[in-house]
């Protein structure tokens, strides 16, 4: 057992003590186990979950990550299954030298493949794809009074549906299998340009998006006037020659947690300033290996730590089509005008693929996504952006959430209520217990 488990931007801060499962067949053991002492339980994968999805109500989790083995594959047909405690690294390292990727990623490799279907995570591509969950074909799950299920969209299909963006709420999920993508190269051809406003991105997203497999924006969320929403805008695609190789980097690592943010408005300020300037003014052609284009930031280890002892939280958010544009100028005026803001702040137009999950996250439309270091004054910006959000008929992010109100919550994901039925009792998370009760 250990105390050291925690969310990724460790607020709030609830040390989880795990209990390992290192074999398939000793998840419902385990599970007997824990209830017997304590009310309730939440499979941990890699605490990659930003607010309190991942923590369990009573503290005590079960820790997946010993379940980390392949079972099959079909390289011809790009199928694989393999066991929860796998992460997409893990499957990436293996896939992609034979030619598959995963159909869609989201920005850190370093998830498990049970947390990618439990938030049902979304890439760069969601405007092609859809959400990862459309790419899953059956999966394991263990509940605490039926023991293991298959689940498909033609066997339990209600699990299937509740479990795919159900924050490991339905069962432990034991086994995922997926289908991946096919490639060619392990390189990406990319085309990268800056903006001067929010105007120019929804210009330079209505023309590219759909030329392009991948489509992402960074933005300066403290530029203000005529240059609120500045950014830099970047498409990509898998190359279509080249070799299957993948590239080997060197990771940083912050070694200590420190006692303070490194994230602070003079900073901000420098780095957002920079890394604007130093963009290309006009549309430039690159190529880059996989990992840097889909995972700046997996390069540091640990990065989280920069935010200090108190933690950070992150602010996702996704705005109806017909009211983005001027939801997104208001949001991020709001945001840059209390000169709270993130270095790595991300704008990204969502399509209408619809998820096969009842509480997936995405909508047609735009999503923000910004990191801010704890504090006690972000409660009363969280409350200015929320009502923002709510009027224009928006939602969070479940998976990156530690603040969301139950009202809010209740009115965003509609199907909560599907989901509370099917929900195994013995399971409770933090975040369900906030906005459900």
């Amino acid at each position: 057992m250990s105390t050291s488990l925690h969310s990724w931007g460790n607020y709030p801060h609830e040390p989880q003590i795990a209990h390992n499962c290192n074999w398939r067949d000793d998840i419902a053991c385990q599970l007997s186990h824990i209830i017997k002492t304590h009310s309730d339980t939440l499979a941990y994968g890699n605490g990659r979950s930003y607010g309190d999805s991942c923590l369990a109500n009573s503290n005590q989790v079960l820790d997946m990550r010993g379940l980390n083995r392949f079972i099959q594959a079909d390289w011809q047909n790009g199928t694989l299954l393999a066991e929860a405690g796998v992460t997409l690294a893990d499957i990436l390292a293996v896939a992609v030298p034979k030619g598959w990727f995963l159909a869609v990623t989201p920005g850190t490799q370093f998830v498990t493949l049970g947390g990618a279907v439990a938030n049902d995570v979304h890439g760069k591509n969601h405007h092609l794809r859809g959400t990862f969950g459309k790419h899953v074909r059956r999966f394991g799950l263990v509940r605490h009074e039926q023991g293991t299920l298959i689940c498909s969209p033609t066997e339990n299909p209600q699990l299937y549906a509740a479990t795919i963006g159900g924050l490991g709420l339905t069962g432990i999920i034991s086994w995922v299998e997926i289908q991946l993508l096919p490639i060619r190269t392990s390189q990406i051809d990319t085309v990268t340009v800056r903006f001067d406003n929010l105007t120019e991105f929804f210009n330079l997203s209505a023309e590219l998006d759909n030329q392009h497999e991948y489509s992402v924006a960074w933005i300066d969320c403290l530029a203000k006037g005529s240059n609120t929403g500045r950014g830099v805008f970047i498409v990509g695609d898998h190359a279509p020659y080249g070799s299957l190789e993948i590239e080997t980097r060197s990771k940083l690592s912050v070694p200590i947690t420190l006692p303070f943010s490194m994230i602070n408005n003079v900073s901000l300020h420098a780095f957002n300033e920079a890394y604007w300037r130093l963009q290309p003014n006009r549309r430039t052609i690159g190529r880059a290996s996989y990992e840097p284009f889909f995972y700046p930031l997996d390069r540091i280890l640990h990065w989280n730590r920069i935010y200090g002892s108190k933690g950070f939280q992150q602010y996702q958010c996704v705005i109806p089509d017909d009211a983005a544009a001027p939801t997104m100028h208001l949001l991020l005026k709001t945001i840059a005008d209390t000169g709270q803001g993130s270095f790595l702040a991300v704008l990204k137009r969502c399509g209408d693929i619809s998820s096969p999950g009842l509480l997936s996250f995405p909508l047609p439309g735009t999503s923000l996504a910004l990191d801010f270091p704890q504090a006690n004054k972000l409660n009363a910006l969280f409350q200015r952006l929320d009502s923002i959000v709510h009027d224009a008929g928006g939602r969070l992010y479940p998976a990156k959430d530690a603040h969301m109100s139950g009202e809010h919550f209740r009115r965003a994901y509609p199907a909560w209520e599907e989901l509370e039925k099917l929900r195994d009792p013995t399971l409770m998370s933090r975040f369900w217990k906030r906005v459900t009760t």
